[in-house]
């Protein structure tokens, strides 16, 4: 688990939304980096590769807005989401995955998300829009 640009108890103290991201790819974790980096109102505030390091991070960063791939090894997305919910309910928790929504939820019965996003579909605009619907507007 890393917190670009700072320890772990850094946090935005400006009003901007604190991102967590957590992907096992490294590719993903980038580009996530690189949208956040250049949405204003947004910082990202840590990474994880799993659902374990997502549970330490949201502990120790408190970000606002997390991040949460569906897929990865040893604790997934899914279950990651139920048990942040539970521990952090005023955390907004996103599923991201490759596949369509739709499909991720006719595979997943029930989920404590408050959306499932398609990675493809990842940019600021939706950043914004997720956070607009979800959470509330920034600064």
């Amino acid at each position: 688990m890393t917190a670009p640009g700072g320890t772990l108890k850094d946090r935005p103290a400006d009003g901007r939304v604190g991102v967590l991201v957590v992907d096992d790819q490294l590719l993903f974790r980038e580009a996530a980096r690189e949208v956040i980096a250049a949405t204003p109102g947004f910082e990202l505030v840590g990474e994880a590769v799993s659902g374990e390091q997502a549970l330490r991070a949201a502990d120790e960063l408190c970000p606002d807005l997390i991040l949460l791939d569906v897929r990865m090894p040893g604790m997934g997305g899914v279950e990651a989401a139920a048990r942040l919910h539970k521990a952090h309910p005023d955390q907004l928790v996103v599923l991201i995955s490759t596949e369509q929504p739709d499909v991720v939820e006719r595979r997943v019965k029930t989920h404590d998300a408050a959306a499932i996003v398609p990675k493809h579909c990842f940019g600021a605009a939706l950043l914004r829009s997720l956070w607009r619907m979800y959470g509330s507007a920034p600064g």
